[in-house]
């Protein structure tokens, strides 16, 4: 019953608007085991810091919190934080060729957003609460831009308008974005085998981190985009059954909200790109904070 509670009261809420609270979590936890020791030590002392946020009720003292700590601010602290909801996403359209410029402006959106926080995480002469707040940012807006209706969409504000079904929860209750971001996902993530950074080879990590070393970080974040606005292409959307595939959905569909269904097809097309994508964002939030802490430690 109090499971049932807590998910009446998240979709009263409003839309979702990240990976769940588990694939977040499970995101930090890859990234913790790939963190260079130099990195990993200034990680801890950035926690120490906490104090300096001022958000008791979102509490930091990890980077498993570190990934959840922006959704919880802005559902506990709106006011403080209402300037940081366009940066978890960024809606490029699937209608026409893949823009990274698209939806973004003054830079309030997620692709923009990775490389200023890892700037700012990186810059040793800010105080080191200002440091942990980007960490935070960084660790979930990498997350974010892994789930694929972050970033592809069809005027329908990332799936948010599509309602589906999903085993026995019915349309009433559920949308396209909300099931890529906890059941899906959370069904995904827990089917064997378990996902653990010591089955990633390093065949896998030269490949999903690419020619990113000495390059540049926006140009990098683009690619890892393109990546999630293609699933939204070839799975997310498609896959849907019972939904029409036009785009951008009809006028008159969108006034309805277009409905469609969750069969176990589309979940057995999904899971191994919902399992790859956070596997893949854990890889390369850690390559970011490596890259951003890896040298000297800072004073103490």
């Amino acid at each position: 019953m109090r499971a049932v509670l807590i998910l009446a009261a998240l979709l009263l809420a409003g839309p979702a608007h990240a990976w769940g609270d588990y694939a977040h979590r499970l995101t930090a936890r890859i990234a913790i085991a790939q963190l260079a020791p130099a990195a990993r030590a200034e990680v801890r002392r950035l926690l120490r810091a906490e104090a300096g946020l001022a958000t008791p009720d979102c509490r930091m003292a990890s980077i498993e919190d570190a990934s959840v700590w922006p959704d919880c601010v802005r559902a506990r602290y709106r006011e403080r934080f209402a300037f940081s909801a366009p940066w978890h996403y960024q809606n490029i359209s699937l209608c026409e060729p893949f823009d990274i410029n698209a939806k973004c402006w003054n830079g309030d959106c997620v692709t923009v957003q990775i490389p200023r926080q890892q700037a700012i995480l990186a810059d040793r002469s800010r105080p080191a609460h200002e440091r942990l707040q980007a960490l935070a940012f960084l660790v979930h807006f990498v997350g974010d831009l892994h789930q694929p209706l972050h970033i592809g969409d069809k005027d329908d504000r990332g799936g948010n308008d599509v309602r589906a079904a999903f085993g026995f929860k019915s349309f009433d209750r559920l949308n396209l974005h909300w099931i890529w971001d906890s059941d899906l996902a959370e069904r995904a993530l827990t089917e064997p085998p378990a996902i653990s950074p010591a089955r990633i080879t390093p065949a896998q990590r030269r490949a999903w981190l690419g020619g990113t070393a000495g390059s540049n970080t926006a140009s990098t974040v683009a690619g890892w985009a393109r990546e999630s606005w293609d699933i939204s292409r070839t799975i997310a959307y498609p896959e849907l059954k019972d939904t029409p595939d036009s785009c951008p959905l009809p006028a008159a569909d969108k006034a309805a909200l277009p409905r469609g269904t969750v069969s176990p097809a589309y979940v057995a097309t999904a899971t191994p790109a919902v399992r790859d994508q956070v596997t893949k964002a854990g890889t390369r939030i850690a390559f970011l904070i490596n890259a951003a802490l890896a040298g000297p430690p800072a004073r103490r």
